[in-house]
């Protein structure tokens, strides 16, 4: 893949599911300032890519993260836990995501919700067995056409004429619910990471993949700020937050119900996109891990035809559609939004490490703002990650630590068993 092809995969890991679904309940959070959580959401997101910029320029490998961690804290099990909470934040975006889909599907053909989650799930992991070239212009497809619904919703509200001006900065619940609201419009955020997974699949890596990742996150902000504009003056924010389709109503009353229809049908774009790339991805993670030894090496195994990860395709779809059992894509968010923030602290905290730790490697791309040696972005992303995490009710992070503790364990157990093998 060449830079546009990686700048548009990038767009559609973070142009999915997120803003068609989620922008209502945060507009029940802040009300017409809800521009401002987007803001916020934009900023911290900077911040990890930038740092996503700088490693992925380091180290072009698959399973990023993994590669990432376990160089800065010379640790492979901490390397492990943060590969092993990507991957499995994959699987539960890709499985919840699907039921969007199935959801959104089910207003065309009355086809149970599980059974039209379960068969794009396979769809769209056979189009990731067929290859990354196809997988990624499959995605650019997806990505043109949700901008093109996003696009939409940005010309309504700078076209509509409205009785009364929209006050941007009305905050019915104060700070508090712009902080509640930016915790979980992060979710529409998350995605560009998993670029980094793709990386011996990029040419010129090193140079290729920071610039992608930089460009998506701008891109994506931009359209974020003015959808979040625009819904606001087409739809009073108090309705927007009582919708199920929020986007498609925008589009109902702005064109009518042709209008809401065809945003329907977008959203079925959308919602396969962020499918597709996660399944995409989060088989890239499994086969770096099982090539370093941290997971079974039959994940490993690349497909003599197709130049695939075959098996570790599989293994992710079938826990996906094991994962497609779990129901309300807003606790879903949360729990993936905890376990994404915790990788972006140790994402932050492994750039400033790795100035110290191998200060003579090569960097084609720095993260800018530094004091000698030190890193004060990386240092900031760290600092609002933690308080984003804290942010969160106690059932999402105890939900997060059981993930963790159960990956604990799985290391424990495989590496004790490896060991003794040898």
């Amino acid at each position: 893949m060449g830079l546009f092809q990686v700048t548009m995969y990038g767009v559609g890991l973070i142009l999915g599911a997120g803003i068609y679904v989620l922008i209502g309940e945060a507009a029940g959070f802040t009300g017409n300032s809800m521009w401002i959580s987007f803001s916020l959401g934009a900023i911290v997101a900077t911040f990890a890519g930038l740092s996503y910029a700088e490693l992925t320029a380091l180290f072009p490998k698959a399973a990023a993260e993994y590669v990432f961690v376990k160089n800065a804290f010379k640790s492979e099990f901490i390397g492990f836990i943060i590969g092993w909470l990507t991957a499995i934040t994959s699987m539960i975006v890709g499985a919840t995501v699907a039921l969007g889909f199935g959801g959104y599907f089910a207003q065309f053909l009355d086809i149970p919700i599980t059974i039209a989650a379960i068969t794009l799930l396979g769809i769209l992991s056979l189009v990731s067995f067929i290859g990354i070239k196809q997988s990624a212009w499959l995605n650019t497809i997806f990505a043109l056409v949700t901008i093109t619904g996003l696009g939409i919703i940005i010309f309504l509200g700078f076209t509509i004429e409205n009785a009364e001006p929209v006050d941007y900065f009305e905050m019915p619940n104060g700070i508090t619910g712009i902080t509640l609201a930016f915790v979980l419009i992060f979710f529409a955020f998350i995605g560009f990471e998993d670029m980094a997974n793709v990386a011996e699949e990029v040419k010129k890596p090193k140079k290729t993949l920071p610039r992608a990742i930089i460009l998506s996150i701008l891109i994506t902000a931009i359209i974020y700020i003015l959808v979040s504009l625009s819904s606001v003056r087409v739809l009073d924010w108090e309705d927007l937050s009582q919708s199920s389709a929020p986007l498609a109503d925008v589009a109902t009353k702005g064109l009518g119900l042709e209008g809401g229809v065809t945003l329907s049908v977008i959203a079925l774009f959308a919602t396969a996109s962020t499918v597709l790339i996660t399944l995409v991805a989060g088989a890239r993670i499994l086969y770096g891990m099982a090539r370093d030894g941290s997971l079974p090496s039959v994940l490993g195994k690349i497909h003599s035809k197709t130049g695939t990860p075959w098996i570790a395709v599989i293994g992710i779809f079938a826990t996906s559609v094991a994962f497609a059992f779990v129901g309300n894509i807003v606790v879903v968010a949360n729990i993936v939004v905890f376990a994404v923030i915790i990788t972006f602290a140790m994402i932050n905290l492994s750039v400033i490490l790795l100035r110290y730790v191998k200060p003579d490697i090569e960097r084609t791309f720095k993260v800018p703002l530094n004091i000698g040696k030190f890193p004060i972005l990386p240092l900031f992303g760290f600092g609002v990650t933690i308080y984003m995490a804290i942010q969160f009710e106690l059932e999402i992070i105890l939900v997060g630590i059981g993930i963790i503790v159960i990956g604990s364990i799985f290391y424990l157990v495989y590496n004790n068993r490896r060991k003794n093998r040898t």
